[in-house]
């Protein structure tokens, strides 16, 4: 279910928005209309210089007549490009999902990792000429604090204090140790502007773009920053943002050429898309994974048995290949996704196999005549038809499930965090700690699963307090092996992200965190000759 990207849900609590993909039967008969070749294959990709000039068209999903480009009111895609574009963060989540310097030029935590100082980088200049500086890195991180509604809200909870140590020097202090406090500071909320700034209908910024035009839920124009301090980015002269928030109306946009680049692609039109050497698709594993929770502390899922069971009886490639036309990898009931340097390799895969299903519900009793899943394609595009393979699937081992079909309206409110057994969804977060915290900690308001375990809940705390890499992969291991073979979690599969370009777009290059290159896609883009 930071993306990242949520519909109500994210809209009500905070996170990152994630609307999902549809239409997928128009935008396969887009491609056939547009005419595009469906044979060839694609150049090999050379190493270029990016260059600059130009213009870039882009397409995206994501977007609300009723968005600002005040920060603590984001909650998906479009603003959360803007806010990459026009601003600059404390820490960057890197190319390979590791935390960065960028305003801040360095952090350090001292010992118990509680206490960390931040030296902020020097020279570097507003928009409006003002010189980026300790009070403004305190005010931009106070926007999240105490009382707001900012979708930050929770993960700066922890922190008890900010204080300014220099002119370009500060000092957080957690109320907990946490070793991926850089993690946080990376969160695309958390945009540094100059102290006591609040006119957000004219951003100012550091970041490689300014504002041209905004139109809420339609359009948004970017022009670049000549004096932008990051060496090789912000490249394109004006960047256009289309909102387009239908999939298959996107796909045509770029297939007819009106746009130069999208993202939410429909896994099912890929296939054909890759055969055209006019496109290119940028893929990215991520962290986003379907889930069906299952309350552990209500009847029957109290019983360790029944979740084997319901485990043993879903066909993870069946719903990989179904849902997601292959685009991703099978999930192994804990919400670490393969990509994650903490990833635990060595937790064997769990299976279809009706028998050991059948065995396990035995075991158990049989305690019901049938099991109640309430599913909604409010939690994803496909959520429905997922539930219904379940249905089949369990069908084979002697289970029987109902599904009961939720409408999307009022899912977030009414039946999330609600029923005891649902779908829904996650999208993941840059660090292992995070999603643990956010999910599976005994008082995480978002606790789909009611898993209140104080063993985890201590690996939980020495993992964030430990500064050592290898003893934080052990303790992470242990988490995983607990939710797998213990855990509410059935989580059949984790999603790739999938943006496409034309031949035109350089410097765009998958990344695991978030779609469109982790949100900055506008810093990173330029155009080809």
């Amino acid at each position: 279910m930071n993306e990242t990207d949520d519909l109500m849900r994210v809209l009500r609590s905070g996170g990152m928005s994630r609307r999902e993909l549809l239409g997928r039967t128009a935008a396969l008969g887009a491609i056939a209309a547009a005419g595009v070749p469906l044979l060839g294959t694609r150049p090999a990709a050379a190493a270029e210089e990016p260059k600059k000039g130009g213009s870039v068209r882009m397409g995206l999903a994501g977007g609300s007549t009723s968005d600002t480009l005040d920060p603590t009111t984001w909650t998906d895609s479009v603003t959360l490009v803007c806010g990459f574009a026009i601003w600059n963060y404390l820490v960057e989540n890197g190319p390979d999902n590791k935390p960065i310097p960028e305003l801040a030029e360095k952090l350090e935590a001292k010992p118990g990792a509680a206490e960390w100082v931040l030296d902020l980088r020097k020279g570097i200049k507003f928009s409006n000429g003002h010189e980026f500086d300790a009070d403004d890195a305190i005010y931009s991180l106070n926007l999240h604090r105490g009382q707001t509604k900012s979708g930050a809200a929770g993960p700066m909870k922890a922190i008890s204090d900010i204080k300014k140590l220099d002119t370009h020097q500060i000092q957080i202090t957690l109320a907990s140790a946490d070793a991926d406090l850089p993690y946080v500071l990376s969160d695309y909320h958390l945009v540094m502007v100059p102290n006591g700034f609040k006119d957000w209908a004219n951003p100012v910024g550091t970041g490689a773009y300014t504002l041209d035009k905004f139109d809420p839920g339609v359009r948004v124009a970017l022009k670049r920053n000549a004096n932008y301090w990051k060496p090789g980015r912000g490249n394109v002269d004006t960047i256009e943002i289309t909102v387009i928030n239908d999939s298959s109306a996107r796909l045509n946009a770029l297939l007819s050429g009106q746009v130069d680049l999208i993202h939410r692609v429909d896994p099912k039109t890929v296939a054909l898309l890759k055969k055209n050497p006019k496109l290119h698709i940028v893929q990215a594993p991520g962290g986003w994974h379907a889930i069906m929770p299952m309350m552990i502390d209500r009847d029957p899922y109290s019983n360790p048995d029944v979740r084997l069971a319901l485990k043993y009886a879903i066909d993870r490639e069946a719903v990989l290949k179904t849902m997601f036309a292959g685009y991703g990898t099978v999930g192994n009931d804990h919400p670490i996704p393969k990509g994650d340097p903490y990833f635990n390799t060595s937790l064997p895969q769990t299976k279809y196999d009706p028998d050991k299903a059948k065995f396990h519900w035995k075991k158990a009793g049989s305690p019901t005549a049938q099991i109640l899943l309430q599913a909604s394609d409010a939690a994803f595009g496909g959520a429905v038809d997922m539930a219904q393979l379940f249905q089949a699937n369990a069908k084979k081992a002697g289970i029987a499930v109902e599904v009961k079909k939720e409408p999307a309206d009022g899912f977030w409110d009414n039946v999330w965090l609600k029923g005891s057994f649902t779908t829904s969804y996650w999208g993941g977060r840059p660090a292992a700690t995070q999603m643990f915290g956010v999910a599976y900690k005994s008082d995480a308001p978002w606790n789909d699963t009611h898993w209140k375990v104080p063993a985890f809940d201590k690996l939980l705390s020495d993992a964030r307090a430990e500064l050592n890499d290898a003893k934080r992969k052990q303790y992470i291991w242990a988490m995983q092996e607990m939710l797998h073979n213990d855990g509410g979690a059935l989580i059949p599969v984790f999603r790739d992200w999938i943006d496409a370009h034309n031949a035109r777009i350089g410097g765009y290059t998958p990344h695991s965190g978030f779609d469109l290159d982790n949100g900055r896609i506008c810093e990173k883009v330029w155009v080809k000759g």
